[in-house]
């Protein structure tokens, strides 16, 4: 199949990119390809949204009947210590973590109504068939990309009702797969994207939707946590936002630069909501929804280059989120509409696609990144430490103090020994307030068809057990939010299993896995978690 564009991901940056694409050209050939069943099935955001980049891709979204609805109308941020809690004046804090202007939305609604908006100008969206290959040219440019085999089992071999993955060739092909991409992380190494750019840096979110009780509900409040449970060395805090119909979207992330093996983001963010001053909120409430995602937080200092011949990078798939600010759907959208200019110029004028970056550099996201880029790394000197600096450089100097600090670490290289760590050990789940990883994939719907191939491939197949287990404890035990890694014990021996049917598409494993031994591939289309308004 021929188009102008395929854009590969239908999140934020994808459809922002499809859109901006007709606007300027509207007798282009787009299309979308999106991994989830749906439009945000695989969706999962906070999400207080800044209408910055939509105000300008569909200024009159207001009269759409957009799910752009909850008006930010408090604020707190709480220091938790194991028992108590210290407010912060919101008007002390910087002006990148003030949200008196935005909107508490659910991003996955916010994506179906962006992809109406899309398919209404002609574009094509085609869910449930993710891209699985890149194409190339003979001379190295990028021609488009394949989508996965359908039908095959576990060794590979055709089963009844096999379907051959579908050729989409195209002039420009961009990528908008979301944090993590795996064939975005594909060409970054292929292409030495990233050389001569830092380490790019990741964490872990959780987030739950809770029904509470009408009396303890405040529509409009946005809360914000740092401290406990987490130690003064390990990256992380907790957002509650209150949306309407008596709902908080309950959150919490934990940088995945953490040393301790033994660390459980998954259970940390349990033993978070025990703190009372979250708990009393979530009393008497029921738990409806639960998932998890990766975060890319590695900022300007770990862009890798966004343009090469055939294709872009755009959103999170470069790794466009403002750290600081806790959002990246704003300059997700806005890369986008950067491509899709440069992409029509690229058609009308023959410009080179290098123009993206120049127009990128030149644009409002480059300065928020720019404003934000010490921020995160300043965190490596512990939680008060980076509070502090935080505060210098973005109250005092506004983001523009005359150095850049280094990501010096990939995630994957922090870990230390497990005999140089001490064990945590976490509270039983009450099944009231705290729960385990089963009954939590339960509530995200993921679903993989039966006997197919699994899409988490090791390197190595003994390595889990000849090396990580002995010198790590195997923590993908751990990190994993829902269960999918285990150490299990057969004959006497440990075996390391892996439960795929229960991925839920976060990245973690792909990311963390101290030797890279765990790669993530896109399984058969439509399968993973199914996320409501998420």
């Amino acid at each position: 199949m021929e188009y102008d564009v395929v854009i590969v991901g239908g999140g934020p940056s994808g459809l922002a990119t499809a859109i901006k694409l007709k606007q300027l050209q509207s007798d282009l050939n787009v299309c979308i390809l999106e991994k989830g069943s749906e439009i945000g099935a695989h969706i999962l955001s906070g999400n207080v949204f800044e209408t910055r980049a939509l105000d300008e891709l569909i200024p009159n979204w207001k009269e759409l009947n957009s799910p752009i609805k909850t008006k930010v109308t408090k604020e707190k941020f709480l220091f938790l210590s194991k028992k108590k809690s210290l407010s912060w004046p919101t008007w002390l804090l910087p002006k990148v973590q003030q949200n008196h202007k935005n909107y508490i939305i659910s991003l996955a609604n916010l994506c179906r109504w962006l992809a109406e908006q899309a398919e209404g100008l002609g574009v094509e969206i085609f869910p449930g068939f993710p891209a699985s290959e890149v194409l190339y040219n003979e001379d190295g440019s990028v021609k488009g990309v394949v989508t996965q085999d359908m039908g095959l089992d576990k060794e590979g071999n055709k089963k009844d009702g096999f379907e051959p993955g579908m050729e989409l060739n195209a002039k420009v092909t961009v990528f908008a797969e979301g944090c993590r991409g795996h064939l975005g992380k594909q060409i970054i190494k292929k292409l030495e994207l990233d050389k001569g750019k830092n380490p790019q840096q990741y964490g872990i979110g959780f987030k739950e939707i809770w029904e509470i009780n009408d009396d303890k509900h405040q529509e409009g409040l946005v809360m914000h946590t740092v401290g406990w449970p987490l130690d003064n060395n390990t990256y992380g805090g907790s957002f509650m936002y209150h949306a309407e119909n008596k709902q908080v979207f309950l959150g919490y992330v934990v940088g995945l630069d953490y040393k301790n093996p033994y660390l459980s983001p998954f259970d940390e963010f349990q033993k978070f909501k025990t703190h009372p001053s979250i708990k009393t909120f979530l009393e008497a409430g029921k738990r409806i929804s639960y998932g998890a995602r990766a975060l890319i937080e590695g900022g300007l200092q770990s862009l890798p280059k966004m343009y090469m011949p055939g294709a872009l990078l755009v959103g999170c798939d470069a790794g466009t989120l403002n750290m600081p600010k806790i959002k990246g759907s704003h300059t997700a959208m806005k890369s986008g509409m950067i491509a899709a200019e440069a992409i029509v110029e690229n058609f009308k004028e023959n410009k080179n696609l290098s123009i993206y970056e120049e127009k990128f550099k030149k644009s409002w996201v480059y300065e928020e990144l720019h404003t934000a880029r010490n921020v995160k790394p300043s965190f490596n000197w512990g939680l008060i430490f980076g509070i502090i600096f935080t505060g210098i450089d973005q109250i005092l100097f506004r983001g523009k103090l005359p150095f850049t600090l280094k990501h010096k670490h990939s995630d994957h290289e922090t870990l230390k020994p497990a005999n140089e760590m001490p064990k945590i050990d976490y509270p039983k789940p009450d099944g009231v307030i705290t729960f385990d990883k089963t009954s939590s994939v339960y509530l995200t719907g993921t679903n993989h068809a039966d006997n197919q191939p699994v899409h988490l491939q090791l390197k190595d197949q003994n390595l889990p057990i000849t090396y990580t287990l002995n010198k790590f404890d195997e923590p993908a035990q751990r990190y994993c939010p829902v269960g999918v890694y285990e150490v299990q014990i057969e004959n006497e021996k440990p075996k390391f299993v892996i439960n795929s049917q229960n991925c839920i598409h976060c990245k973690t494993c792909d990311i963390k896995e101290p030797s890279q031994n765990i790669t993530w591939v896109t399984p058969e289309g439509g399968g993973g978690p199914k996320y409501g308004n998420m």
